[in-house]
């Protein structure tokens, strides 16, 4: 199967670059004007008409094989039988969290610029001296 698929995959890039140097080779309808007026554009390899047909019929034939090896290749690709799917965190590893241990204000205190905080008292401060 992927000799198949890389064969396919060759004749469609083959195919592409080929598509490609046809189409640049190719004179835009307005290139006829210029040859009508005596430049040097009827001078061409198949001549001033003969050209046209064939280029543009091999670019034709170019492109049916560029179209038909996509969807080959797009057929192929979804014929192979899936993996089995879900989602990535499935197959985590579900681990339980850390037992959480009672803080003492030595353990805050060992941390740099935490300084214990000191147990309030349930006691009424003193009213201001007036």
């Amino acid at each position: 199967m992927s000799v198949m698929l890389t064969l396919i995959l060759v004749v469609q890039m083959l195919s592409a670059l080929a598509m490609i140097g046809l189409i640049l080779i190719q004179h835009g309808k307005g290139a006829d004007m210029g040859a009508a007026f005596g430049s040097g554009g009827s001078g061409s390899l198949f001549g001033a008409t003969g050209g046209a047909n064939f280029l543009s019929r091999t670019t034709a034939v170019l492109a049916a094989v560029f179209f038909v090896c996509t969807l080959a290749l797009a057929y192929f690709s979804n014929a192979r039988p899936a993996a089995p799917s879900g989602s990535v965190l499935e197959g985590a590893a579900v681990t339980a969290p850390a037992p959480a241990t009672p803080v003492d204000s030595s353990t805050a205190a060992q941390i740099p610029g935490n300084t214990p905080i000191a147990k309030p008292d349930n006691s009424v401060p003193p009213a201001p001296a007036k």
